[in-house]
Formats: C-alpha cells, structure tokens, sequence
C-alpha cells in the first residue's frame, strides 16, 4: 500500500522499465482539511517499488507551471510510455481556470532519459477537445471542458499510436455523453484527433482514467465513474460505482458497453492494471469511501484478478 501520512493520494499509473515498478501518482496536502479541494493542488509524485506492495517515495515527477501557462492550476492523471527513441514520456492532464471559473483541461507530456528526471515539450499542449467532435465549454452544458486522463498504446501493427482521452460527445442527454476520444501519433510527439472510439448513450457521464488491456486472451477496458456521473437509468440499477470493465474485441474496440460491469463498488477507484513480476496480472485502486463515508486516499495493494465467463473479476482473497 502506498499512504502519506500528510498527503491525499488518489489516480495514478505505472511504468516498469524491467527491473522496477514505477508508481506515479496525484497527491495533495491533507491540511487543505476538504478533500475535495485537492484536485487543484495536485502534484504528481513518484515511487518505485520491487514487488508492487512497499513503495519508497522518491523525488516528485511534475507540478504544475507558473501563473499564465495553460497547466498553471494542476497537473492530473496521465501514462508513461517509452518511445522508440529510447525516451519515457509521461503524458498528463494540465488544468488552468476560464474567466468564468470553470476548469479547461488539455494534454501535454515530458520526456525522461532515466524515468527519474522530466522535461516538459515546450510550452503548449500537444492536444486540447476538438469542437468539432468532444463537447467543450462554450456549449454550456457540463461545469467544465473534460478532456483528461490519457491512456498512450502502441499501435497493433505498430505503426505509430494511440491515445485515449476522457471527454464527452456534442449530443445526447447531459448525462450520458461520455465517450473515449482518440488520437494518433507516429512519433508521440505530434498527434491528430481521430473520431470518438465509443458513442454517447452508454450510461455514463464520463469514462475516466481508461485503461485497455487483454487478460488471458480477452480484452477489456477498465474505467472508473461514481454513481453521480452514471446515467439516470444507470442509477436505477443500483450501481454505486467504482470501477468498471467493459468486454472489447481489442486494443481499439469495439468497446461493448452494453455489456459493462461493476469491478468494485466506490470504496476503490481509478482501478489499473498491472502485471507483477511472475506475468499475472493485478488491479491496484486507490481507497475512496472509508467505512464511515469519507474520503480515503491511500492507494491499495495488488489484487489478483481473472477471467469468468466473459466477465473480468477480482479474485477474493482465500479464507482464512
């Protein structure tokens, strides 16, 4: 488990470079006392560990830029990945306020030659919402432009790649129109938007931290969203949310959200996984309700998962 005495500590992502896990991470001061005010004091900070279970902290990744800079309010939830220039990129979401208040979320990177020490790429984002595809502020519908938590994979035939992006659709009902966005890249420096990889009307709001990978020879991608940002008929099931898993015919869809299911209930979120050191796969969540209804924000240890009957689970632990 990874827990900071004087911190929250909430999504985050891996990189392994083969011989160590590296755990990057939000994390904000618990003196600000109202957790939900951490999401404009984020940091992204760094552990490494052997085994995915002690972690020893180690200088921070990322923090946000100066005052003007489009990351100038936070930095949030991103990848890494390592190009074939030999280079890590951290891709990461980088907040700033609108006149009005309302928070315009971008994407941008740096770059690592040891996974220890990152630059950004210049001063601009590489990737904003596309008005012509995602919703964006000015359409007055949503309280801000969700355009985050990028997931960066290799192509398939492995001709460039793939991001994925948290945003939402022109149309629909205000709750149902979050969708995946997609871009490519052949360089993971230069990237084109591409249509949306899911339709609105799925039941949910947004699909965040999205993650897809195939586990014992089934794909499956793996979000997160709360019961308040499901669909009214999605609340009607019950669902309290949490992370969720959605079998896929692969690594770019089609995504069958008709067929989603519960992976946790809200005590776990921004689930991720991860394979340990023998080639099994985990999933890793950060610890969101407490058992009196408050917030958490420690990140859990690794938790078996497989698959039964279509359906990606997490395997309990054995009794006793």
């Amino acid at each position: 488990m990874l827990a900071l005495r004087d911190s929250w500590v909430w999504d985050f992502w891996f990189a392994d470079d083969g011989e160590t896990h590296h755990l990057f991470f939000l994390y904000a001061s618990r003196a600000l006392h109202d957790p939900e005010r951490r999401h404009y004091r984020a940091q992204v900070g760094h552990a490494v560990s052997d085994d995915l279970v002690t972690w020893t902290r180690i200088e921070d990744a990322l923090v946000r830029a100066d005052p003007g800079a489009w990351d100038d309010l936070a930095t949030w939830t991103g990848s890494t990945v390592r190009g074939d220039d030999g280079l890590w990129y951290l891709f990461y979401t980088g907040s700033t306020l609108a006149a009005d208040g309302a928070n315009v979320q971008r994407i941008g990177a740096a770059a690592s030659k040891d996974l220890l020490r990152f630059e950004r790429l210049g001063e601009d984002p590489l990737l904003a919402a596309d008005p012509a595809r995602h919703e964006v502020l000015a359409d007055g519908t949503w309280h801000d432009e969700a355009f985050r938590d990028p997931w960066v994979l290799r192509d398939p035939d492995g001709e460039g790649w793939h991001m994925l992006v948290t945003a939402r659709a022109r149309d629909g009902a205000v709750d149902d129109r979050g969708v995946l966005a997609h871009a490519t890249s052949p360089d993971l420096r230069t990237w084109t938007h591409a249509d949306p990889l899911t339709a609105p009307g799925e039941g949910f709001a947004q699909l965040e931290v999205p993650q897809v990978e195939e586990v014992e020879g089934r794909w499956f991608l793996v979000f997160s969203c709360l019961d308040v940002d499901t669909s009214a008929a999605m609340q009607t099931t019950g669902a309290t949310g949490g992370v969720w898993a959605a079998p896929a015919d692969g690594p770019l869809g089609p995504f069958h959200l008709d067929r989603v299911h519960a992976l946790t209930d809200r005590s776990l979120y921004s689930g991720r996984l991860v394979r340990d050191r023998e080639g099994d796969w985990q999933l890793m969540a950060f610890h969101h309700d407490g058992e009196d209804g408050g917030f958490v924000g420690t990140i859990s240890d690794p938790m078996p998962v497989t698959v039964r009957e279509g359906r990606l689970v997490v395997v309990p632990p054995a009794a006793g």
